[in-house]
């Protein structure tokens, strides 16, 4: 499948697409727009944003054809060689998983506008773009000139871009892969902090997780925006980043440093170590799974806390972000009536949007949560001999490295062959249950000098026990892998 990307008018938002399909050998064939993107585990009914539409055969004569999802196509071939598909998208949205184009800007995510063909998803893929010449692209595919090249429609649909004339970029390198950092939009960045503190979270990541990187190059794209925003996006080797104001100064910083650690640990975690469910992903309809905890939660436990392990945090600044998510999930839904579980599988019906009153959890918050009792419950039992990390690594041997896929059971298993024990309370109470987790957070914490305070009002603070001996739990807790 081979996509030609353009703008005639970029002020109108409108792009226009050309997809040339060839090689054809039947008298029909089925056109998909994925009805969702991964990382965001709900439908996103891409198709609404398409303005006109038609079909070609290799001589420019119209083919037939006719909807029969609200985002698939059925096309008579009648004997064409090679389908031509024309049609518009409107891109007018700036997120991190969106697409948006003006004169000076574009941003693009593949998987909201690129058709594919039924059947034909591992075939490799082209993506051809007309820029002004003064443009540069920032993408993970493989470049030359203006064109790109994916080795499938999978790593396509998973290859964001930005291409503008404005574009500042710095790269560093750690194991063997190159990481590279760019920016768009009105700021003057900090290189020499920037890239050392990415290098110091990098290097605690790609250490804790066996020395190596998963891929040999991975990018870092970032669109700052004026207004406030704040929105991360894994991909297979790169994440898209959009964080604004742009005049946040410090704000800004810490934002940015918390979402790239989160997002660049999913290059294991999901875009390698994949739930089973996701695998390979079924861009028609919902792929429901019972594992978004691991995916979001450990992950969100982690990108924190490789930021203190490398010291580009200190403790006070680690702590400060570590109440932040207690207060948000132990405020929001302590009494939430469904489990982890039940919350991950939910995601498709109404996971990132307000739900009513004490219905469902945060797979990001209490997924974090749960994955801390479950790290201080192990490092305990071991005297920190083992912890979570272990977890990590042997999902990585088991799953990641032969991307096998993961379940619930299989995740179950590697925890408690971890843990060299059975842990019913933990998976009966924190994942499988909905009793609120006050007792095992405070029970995990004070191990570590730490308690969370529940006031009257229902708010809680996270406070610090006047322990040496749990101080000195805390700093090996903290400590890096070095």
């Amino acid at each position: 499948m081979h996509y030609h990307i353009f703008a005639s008018n970029p002020e109108s938002h409108f792009l226009e697409i050309t997809c040339r399909i060839s090689d054809l050998d039947s008298e029909s064939i089925e056109l998909q727009l994925p009805a969702w993107r991964p990382g965001r585990y709900e439908l996103q009914h891409f198709a609404k944003n398409i303005q006109q539409f038609s079909i070609f055969d290799q001589n420019n004569a119209p083919l037939p054809f006719h909807k029969i999802t609200k985002d698939r196509w059925h096309v008579a071939t009648v004997g064409a060689t090679e389908l031509v598909v024309r049609y518009n998208y409107y891109a007018n949205i700036q997120n991190a998983g969106s697409s948006f184009i003006d004169t000076h800007l574009l941003y693009l995510n593949p998987v909201n506008l690129c058709i594919y063909a039924e059947g034909r998803l591992h075939e490799p893929c082209t993506l051809q773009l007309s820029l002004p010449s003064n443009f540069q692209i920032a993408c993970g595919l493989r470049q030359e000139g203006q064109t790109l090249f994916a080795t499938d429609y999978y790593e396509l649909a998973d290859s964001p871009l930005l291409a503008s004339a404005t574009l500042q970029h710095q790269q560093y390198e750690v194991a063997g892969s190159v990481f590279h950092v760019w920016m768009q939009g009105n700021l003057k960045p900090d290189w020499s902090r920037i890239l050392a503190d990415f290098r110091a979270f990098t290097v605690e990541q790609v250490a804790t997780m066996g020395g190596s990187f998963p891929e040999p190059a991975y990018h870092f794209l970032n669109l700052i925006l004026p207004n406030p925003y704040y929105h991360g996006v894994e991909h297979r080797h790169s994440t898209m980043i959009v964080l604004g104001p742009d005049d946040e100064g410090e704000g800004l910083y810490t934002d940015l440093l918390g979402v790239s650690s989160h997002e660049l640990f999913h290059a294991w975690n999901v875009i390698k170590i994949r739930p089973k469910e996701l695998l390979p992903y079924d861009f028609t309809k919902e792929n429901y799974f019972p594992t978004c905890f691991v995916v979001e939660g450990a992950t969100t436990y982690y990108g924190d806390l490789f930021l203190r392990r490398s010291g580009v945090f200190d403790d006070a600044a680690y702590l400060r972000e570590l109440q932040i998510y207690i207060k948000r999930h132990f405020e929001q839904s302590r009494h939430a009536s469904q489990s982890l579980v039940e919350s991950s599988f939910d995601l498709w019906l109404d996971g990132y949007e307000k739900s009513i009153p004490d219905r469902k959890v945060s797979v990001y918050q209490k997924g974090a949560l749960v994955t801390l009792i479950l790290d201080l419950t192990i490092r305990k039992i071991y005297q920190h001999q083992r912890s979570f990390d272990d977890v990590m690594r042997q999902l990585w041997t088991n799953f990641g490295i032969p991307f096998a896929g993961y379940s619930l059971e299989d995740y179950r298993r590697v925890v408690e062959e971890v843990a060299g024990q059975r842990l019913d309370w933990y998976w009966e109470e924190c994942i499988l249950g909905n009793l609120p987790l006050d007792n095992r957070l405070n029970e995990a914490l004070s191990w570590v000098g730490l308690q969370m305070v529940t006031f009257s009002d229902g708010t809680v603070q996270l406070q610090e026990l006047d322990d040496n001996r749990a101080l000195m739990q805390r700093q090996k807790w903290l400590k890096s892998v070095f």
